[in-house]
């Protein structure tokens, strides 16, 4: 059973040779840096890129399809140390992107590639100020990646989180102020004496003016209230 395996990984090493004008062979018998007869990258690479004018050296290794990056890419730093781990796709950064330092997490980023093969694309997502709507966009595809998600920064050498940003197609999201509704008092207000209005003031007539001025010197005055019959 084992040997039917090695003969059949033989074939494939094989056929992918046939394909690739240019190649290496790596320790383990993976073929490496495939070039096609359209000198068009394929399949898995190693690339290395020495220190030079202050910029730190690094290499690579990831897969290549007709000649874009595709799917999970690793970066090293001369000393062997992880650094980066990428993810992309039509040879564009595409989903989550991880950058270390010191053997920790730095930053996270989140991206977005768009087919270049489409002139537009319609895209759904939720809409950030109300959770249970959802949006629909169209998009002009121009060939790129766009910052889309939330990107984390961490303090170095640790996993403590200082802070987030959001983007949503490459614009940095902004979450609407809040709006502070003033309540109002719904204990009824119980007013005192003083809050009563007033009784209205009776108007006397011209009359019961004179009447009174007539007199207002004697002890005792007669009135007669149309009543009849003795005391």
């Amino acid at each position: 059973m084992r040997l039917l395996f090695t003969i059949a990984i033989i074939l494939i090493s094989y056929q992918i040779q046939a394909q690739c004008v240019t190649y290496r062979i790596a320790e383990n018998g993976d073929t490496l840096n495939c070039k096609d007869k359209n000198n068009l990258k394929q399949g898995k690479w190693t690339i290395h890129v020495d220190e030079i004018r202050g910029e730190p050296g690094y290499e690579e290794e990831g897969i290549f399809k007709d000649d874009k990056r595709e799917g999970k890419w690793r970066r090293f730093n001369l000393m062997g140390d992880l650094i980066a781990i990428e993810n992309y796709r039509w040879g564009f950064k595409d989903g989550l992107q991880q950058y270390f330092y010191m053997n920790a997490i730095e930053h996270e980023e989140r991206w977005l590639a768009m087919d270049p093969r489409k002139k537009f694309d319609t895209i759904n997502m939720p809409d950030l100020y109300d959770p249970d709507k959802n949006i629909t966009k169209i998009i002009k595809v121009e060939g790129y990646s766009m910052r889309n998600g939330v990107w984390k920064y961490y303090q170095p050498g640790s996993m403590n989180l200082i802070r987030t940003e959001t983007y949503v197609f490459d614009s940095l999201y902004t979450p609407k102020p809040e709006i502070t509704v003033k309540q109002t008092s719904t204990v009824p207000v119980v007013k005192d004496s003083t809050d009563v209005n007033p009784p209205a003031k009776k108007i006397k007539t011209k009359e019961v003016l004179e009447f009174e001025k007539k007199n207002a010197r004697k002890k005792k005055v007669d009135i007669r209230d149309g009543r009849t019959g003795g005391p």
